[in-house]
């Protein structure tokens, strides 16, 4: 009986997946992939379970024994399939129209990636080596495919907590960030209201995809995966000639994968690898590099609204975190409460799909380094 088999350590992670199921359901933080990392968790600590035990022996030969089903599932983590597929799921439900109505806002998506660096040098002075430290920083991204993509690469030992990590702070955007756009800013700056984007024609909407597939492919060949991915999703929305691929990537299939990577991503999460000294400093860098990702964001928002006269509202600097579109909806309500007729969502938005393509790159930057 599995019950006779249980260790307190076990235990410690049922709790502590009951705690993650509860966010998802009542709280509704993240529910679409910390439900299904949650439920995974839970499964890889119920004992004598086997669901991620490893196969025994050779295929075809006697005395072998088939590996638990999510062992197999986990192959898609392992060997980098799922976060770039992922990707393209983000990639053909983002408009890149703000990004490309308004080239500037690049510069803040790129500030919000400082988190990632700042935190590295910090895990790399805690002890961690440097695929480790790597791995830790990107959390700072607030990108759960990013985050499981390199460290599935640097890293796999700490996929469980850096996920379980990305992904609650993810879910936490809305409580983490307004504190610090508040302490950042002045009144008088959270009130700006931003003049309206320009339209953007769907030529500049289908050369976009193409033109950043090639820049980034030849200047950093390592971001080519992610990057690609997300850049190819783009383009079979904005086409207009590949509708259903382009409804397959942005539903069916994205559910698909995000079902396997949650639960699988989850089922690494054992007592074992997670109930360590190691695993706190995880999440408390993590926390570090979101919360210092957010600050530059906004610092940098502050100094292009001195240079433009005030043109732009230093709030959206906070979006350049790749929490798309969480991190731009907050943008809008923190702004909206001190102005109630200021609409900076669409604003947002470029900084935030800044912040995605940012957090891809950082990645491949760090994966040509330490991969």
């Amino acid at each position: 009986m599995g019950i006779l088999e249980i260790t307190l350590g076990q235990i410690i992670m049922l709790l502590i997946s009951f705690i993650l199921l509860y966010l998802a359901i009542v709280k509704k933080f993240e529910p679409l992939l910390l439900l299904p990392i949650s439920f995974g968790m839970l499964l890889t600590n119920l004992p004598l379970a086997g669901l991620s035990a490893e196969p025994i022996g050779t295929y075809g030969e006697d005395g072998f024994q088939a590996g638990g089903l999510l062992y197999y599932l986990y192959q898609g983590v392992k060997l980098g399939i799922y976060p770039p597929l992922i990707f393209m799921g983000v990639g053909a439900m983002t408009d890149f129209g703000p990004l490309i109505a308004n080239p500037k806002s690049i510069l803040l998506g790129a500030a919000a990636q400082f988190g990632i660096f700042f935190v590295f040098i910090g895990a790399i002075l805690l002890g961690f080596n440097g695929a480790e430290a790597a791995a830790i920083g990107i959390i700072g991204g607030a990108d759960g495919p990013t985050a499981i993509y390199l460290t599935s690469k640097l890293a796999p030992h700490l996929l469980g907590p850096i996920a379980v990590a990305a992904y609650s702070y993810m879910a936490l955007v809305p409580i983490i960030q307004p504190p610090i756009m508040k302490v950042l800013t002045t009144k008088e700056e959270r009130s700006v209201v931003m003049e309206q984007l320009r339209p953007v024609s769907k030529k500049e909407k289908i050369i976009f995809p193409i033109l950043v597939t090639l820049l980034v492919t030849l200047i950093l060949p390592s971001a080519a995966t992610l990057v690609g991915m997300l850049m190819l999703g783009n383009l079979l929305k904005e086409s207009g000639v590949t509708d259903r691929l382009s409804k397959t990537a942005q539903n069916e299939l994205m559910n698909i994968v995000t079902i396997f990577l949650g639960i699988t991503v989850g089922a690494t999460a054992t007592a074992e690898a997670f109930l360590r000294v190691d695993t706190l400093l995880i999440l408390g860098l993590g926390l570090v590099a979101f919360s210092f990702g957010t600050a530059m964001g906004v610092i940098f928002g502050k100094i292009m609204y001195k240079l433009t006269g005030g043109k732009v509202n230093p709030l959206i600097g906070s979006a350049g975190v790749s929490a798309v579109p969480m991190a731009a909806r907050v943008s809008q309500v923190v702004g909206q409460k001190e102005n109630p007729s200021n609409f900076l969502l669409m604003h947002a938005m470029g900084p935030n799909v800044a912040g995605v393509i940012g957090s891809a790159v950082a990645a491949g930057l760090l994966l040509s380094i330490f991969g």
